[in-house]
């Protein structure tokens, strides 16, 4: 694991894409977006199809995060190519998605707070990369993955879009709202009571001057109106909080919530339908998840047993680890995929 990038054997062709579907989003984010490839090693050399992965990122990710390179540990898509250079792995086209928004993410949802993100992986961005690359296109040859938030969007894309995506990897994807993110109201409440009046008017006018000087508390209250502002954004964009200035839930915005929630969702019959279609399904969550995402993980391969997914098209795995640093997963569940949806 050298202090520097390694020779790569595929390569990554990265794109601007102009989204029609961005454009004039309620945030005022970009709309023109990067968009990541890799080609496998052989791609140029042949004119076979290949399975396409895509990949999702979590909250606060954007594209060029992912070349980040940390002491002792390689890059992801450093990871991807050296397990492709590996002749028992079928190749696959892997594709890195960009849904970054001013608050963070989208939890690519389509919603009046944030803009058409779901739509724009789907509608815009797959049937791109099949007119530009030699995919097999379509729903059996396709998988979505991703960590945290992009773990989230593994799990719900699927069920939204079965005729698309036909298999998933979730990394500590948020589910079960009731324990990765309830718990949590209460100091957030307190945050914004004693910090900023109560006002995220306040608080966002303080954050955008502070440029580079953010805190851990700031990056708290950033986090929980980004996911307000998609799963709970009135017609108007207004973003309606989940709970009261005393950290107290409201039921009717909760609720709001809960029909996003991988878990309850999967409860409904159309989304039961969806998930059991997947030809391969990995779960998988570190056992100190500091979000309680290890918890979301069993219960999600739950509601996939209880629905009738089938054992051999599941993997769940909990392993040592925390939420942070645990890129080293996601080779695998790449590998686990490309086998099933050859």
């Amino acid at each position: 694991m050298l202090p520097w990038s390694a020779e790569l054997a595929g390569r990554f062709e990265q794109t601007t894409y102009d989204s029609t579907l961005l454009r004039g989003n309620p945030l005022g984010d970009p709309h023109e977006r990067p968009v990541l490839v890799y080609l496998p090693p052989g791609y140029d050399e042949s004119d076979r199809r290949y399975p396409t992965i895509y990949v999702a990122m979590g909250y606060t990710g954007h594209l060029g995060m992912w070349f980040n390179r940390m002491p002792f540990r390689q890059p992801y898509p450093e990871l991807l190519d050296a397990l492709f250079q590996e002749d028992d792995v079928p190749p696959a086209i892997v594709v890195f998605v960009d849904a970054w928004t001013r608050v963070g993410g989208s939890q690519y949802l389509d919603s009046p707070g944030t803009g058409q993100y779901h739509s724009y992986l789907c509608d815009e961005i797959v049937p791109w990369v099949d007119a530009r690359y030699r995919t097999l296109a379509d729903r059996d040859h396709r998988a979505i993955t991703g960590k945290s938030s992009g773990g989230y969007a593994a799990m719900v894309t699927p069920l939204l879009r079965p005729d698309l995506f036909g298999a998933l990897a979730t990394h500590a994807g948020d589910a079960c709202f009731d324990l990765a993110y309830r718990p949590e109201f209460p100091n957030l409440a307190r945050l914004l009571r004693y910090k900023y009046d109560g006002s995220y008017d306040t608080f966002f006018e303080s954050f955008h001057s502070r440029a580079g000087q953010n805190t851990h508390e700031d990056l708290q209250l950033v986090e929980i109106y980004g996911y307000s502002a998609a799963y709970s954004a009135e017609p108007d964009g207004t973003v309606l909080l989940p709970y009261d200035d005393l950290g107290v839930v409201i039921p009717e915005i909760w609720e709001r919530w809960l029909t996003r929630d991988p878990v309850e969702m999967v409860r409904q019959p159309q989304y039961a339908d969806a998930l059991r279609s997947m030809r391969a399904v990995w779960i998988d969550a570190g056992k100190q998840d500091e979000y309680y995402l290890d918890l979301g993980a069993t219960a999600f391969h739950r509601a996939a047993q209880k629905v009738g997914v089938p054992d051999e098209r599941l993997h769940f795995e909990l392993f040592e680890g925390k939420h942070g640093g645990i890129e080293y997963r996601y080779p695998l569940a790449v590998r686990w995929l490309a086998e099933r949806l050859q």
